[in-house]
C-alpha cells in the first residue's frame, strides 16, 4: 500500500513544521507524488510553506483539521516521528474529527490505531485506517545470502538520526533511474514505505529479526536491479539506535554513503555523546561492515553534507571542508544534486 495518486491528502503537523518531530510530513511534502492539499500546523497557520522550508510546493497551512476541510481531503496522514513513536494527546480530537468527516487515516506511529473501537466505530464504508509501522510476516535470522547478488547495494549511514539517510537514497535512486540504470529504492522507515508503497518499518520489527527482515527485502528485488538504494536508520553513534548493524548485516552492502549535519559535533538528543571527526566515522562504519574480513571489505565512498541550515555560501564552505577532511567526494544531495555521489558509487 502506498499514499494513493487519486485522493487529497492532509497532513497533521502540530508544531513539526519548524520543531524538530515534523520529518515524516515534510518529507512527504517534498517527495511524494501524491495530490496534497493542506498542511495543519497552529503554530504555523496562515504562513507560506515554501518560504519556511524551502520545499518547491505551494500548499497551505491550516491551523486544525477542521480548516482543512475546505479543501476536501481524502486522506489524513500523521506526519510527526517523536522520539518513541507515541501519539501526541492533542492529536486524538483531530484524528477524530478527520474520521468522521469521511476521510481516511495513515499512521505511522507506534501507537497502532487500526484496532481501537473507539476509532473504528466512526469509520463509515470505504475508510480505513493504515497503520504503516507492521512487522512482516514469515521472518527468518539473517544469513548473509545477500553477499551474493550481482548487483550495487548502497546503504546510507550517519552520524546521528534525522539528518538525511532517506533524502539521500531517494535522490541517488532518482537521479540512477535518470542515467539509465535499474535503479530500486528499498524503504525501511514509515515514510519511505508511505512513498514506495513497499519495503519495512524496520523499527517495528523484532530485533532478532531485523536483519532478516532486511536481507528478505533486499533478496526479493537484487536480481531485478542493476542498484538497490537501502534506506539507512539511526546511526552506530547513537546510543538507543539498533537498526544501522541490522542493515548492515541484512542488505550487506557493496558501497557505504555517510549523512552527516554540517557543523554538527554532538549527538542531538544526547549532548553528552560527541559525534567524532568524519575519517574517524567513516573508519568505524567500514570495520563494522567487513567485520575483520567476516564479511567482504565496504568502502564509505561519500558524504551526503546536510546544510539546509546554512546560506548557499556557507554551505559551499562546508561541503569543501568536508572534502578536505575526508578525501572523499562531498555535496548537499537536495540543494546541489547528488551527481558527484552517484559518480563516486558507479567508480567504486
Amino acid at each position: 500500500m502506498r499514499l494513493p495518486l487519486n485522493q487529497k491528502v492532509a497532513i497533521l503537523l502540530h508544531e513539526g513544521i519548524q520543531g524538530s518531530i515534523g520529518k515524516t510530513g515534510l518529507a512527504l511534502l517534498r517527495y511524494s507524488e501524491a495530490p496534497i492539499v493542506a498542511v495543519i500546523d497552529k503554530t504555523c497557520a496562515g504562513k507560506s510553506l515554501r518560504e519556511i522550508t524551502g520545499i518547491k510546493r505551494d500548499v497551505p497551512i491550516v491551523e486544525s483539521v477542521a480548516a482543512a476541510l475546505e479543501y476536501q481531503p481524502q486522506i489524513l496522514v500523521l506526519g510527526i516521528a517523536p522520539a518513541g513513536g507515541g501519539i501526541p494527546d492533542d492529536y486524538w480530537m483531530e484524528i477524530k474529527t478527520a474520521l468522521e468527516s469521511g476521510m481516511s487515516l495513515v499512521n505511522g506511529l507506534h501507537t497502532p490505531l487500526a484496532n481501537m473501537p473507539d476509532l473504528n466505530a466512526l469509520l463509515k464504508p470505504g475508510q480505513l485506517i493504515w497503520d504503516v509501522r507492521k512487522e512482516p510476516p514469515n521472518l527468518e535470522i539473517a544469513s548473509g545470502a545477500a553477499r551474493n547478488l550481482p548487483c550495487r547495494r548502497v546503504l546510507t549511514v550517519g552520524t546521528d538520526m534525522a539528518i538525511g539517510k532517506m533524502s539521500t537514497s531517494l535522490e541517488l535512486h532518482w537521479l540512477s533511474k535518470l542515467r539509465g540504470w535499474r535503479s530500486k529504492f528499498l524503504a525501511t522507515g514509515q515514510t519511505g514505505v508511505m512513498l514506495e508503497g513497499d519495503g519495512v518499518a524496520l523499527d517495528a520489527v523484532r530485533v532478532d529479526f531485523a536483519a532478516g527482515a532486511v536481507e528478505q527485502m533486499v533478496m526479493r528485488y537484487g536480481k531485478n536491479y542493476d542498484i538497490l538504494y537501502i534506506e539507512g536508520q539511526g546511526s552506530l553513534l547513537h546510543p538507543g539506535s539498533t537498526a544501522t548493524l541490522p542493515l548492515i548485516r541484512g542488505s550487506q552492502p557493496t558501497q557505504l554513503v555517510l549523512v552527516h549535519k554540517a557543523g554538527q559535533t554532538h549527538n542531538r538528543n544526547n549532548s553528552h555523546v560527541p559525534i567524532p571527526p568524519l575519517p574517524e566515522v567513516i573508519n568505524l562504519y567500514e570495520t563494522v561492515a567487513s567485520a575483520g574480513g567476516a564479511f567482504a571489505k565496504v568502502p564509505v565512498v561519500g558524504v551526503a553534507l546536510n546544510t539546509a541550515h546554512l546560506d548557499e555560501t556557507t554551505a559551499k564552505d562546508a561541503i569543501a571542508q568536508t572534502t578536505a577532511e575526508t578525501g572523499l567526494p562531498c555535496t548537499d544531495v537536495v540543494r546541489f544534486g547528488a551527481d558527484v555521489l552517484l559518480d563516486a558509487v558507479m567508480q567504486s
